[in-house]
């Protein structure tokens, strides 16, 4: 049984939250102004999600992750091409900043946490035959989507602004392409 290092449990959480930077970074730029409390609420729930998804994915055993292998990359894309398609449709609506997609709200951030962390699901799946500390990894793993979310929040702030009112078409646009990475990387 082969171990994996730290480092290169630090590479593959940087890999799993690509994901979690991009939805926030297009998330917040269809926002018309978010806090530094949402910022934090939000990064934190993709950051849980990402640390608890390989540690179920670790205990569940192949059993579990065979039956949702053959459809998470599925799930994944509906999500974020739901989340995705209405931020498109509520960008072509009148002016209003009661329309616009708050990513904050908590059945929208659920969606897009379990989104953005279903291929943290496989990578438990991985660890379980590798000798990995799983409380060490997903530790690393959950902190890493939390600092990577908060940068894509920040920088997602200040294009938000420089965007102006194709933010919101921009960010659904985002949203619904990483939904279509995930589902292409996996059928191809």
């Amino acid at each position: 049984m082969e171990s994996l290092d730290l480092i290169s449990v630090f590479i593959i959480a940087l890999g799993l939250s690509a994901d979690c930077f991009a939805v926030a970074f297009s998330g917040c730029i269809a926002m018309k102004s978010v806090s530094r409390k949402q910022i934090i609420v939000a990064s934190l729930s993709f950051g849980i999600f990402q640390a608890l998804m390989p540690v179920l994915g670790w205990l569940a055993g192949q059993t579990l992750v065979g039956l949702i292998a053959d459809y998470d990359h599925w799930l994944a894309f509906a999500l974020l091409a739901f989340i995705g398609g209405k931020m498109v449709w509520e960008s072509f609506r009148k002016e209003n900043d009661e329309c616009k997609t708050d990513i904050t709200k908590p059945g929208t951030l659920l969606t897009l946490s379990i989104a953005t962390s279903v291929d943290a699901l496989a990578v438990g799946l991985t660890f379980a035959f590798l000798e990995v500390n799983i409380a060490l990894a997903s530790g690393v793993i959950g902190i890493t989507a939390f600092l990577v979310s908060v940068l894509g929040f920040v920088l997602g702030k200040k294009a938000g602004t420089a965007l102006g009112k194709r933010a919101e078409l921009m960010g659904g646009l985002i949203l619904i392409a990483i939904g279509l990475r995930i589902l292409l990387s996996h059928l191809l």
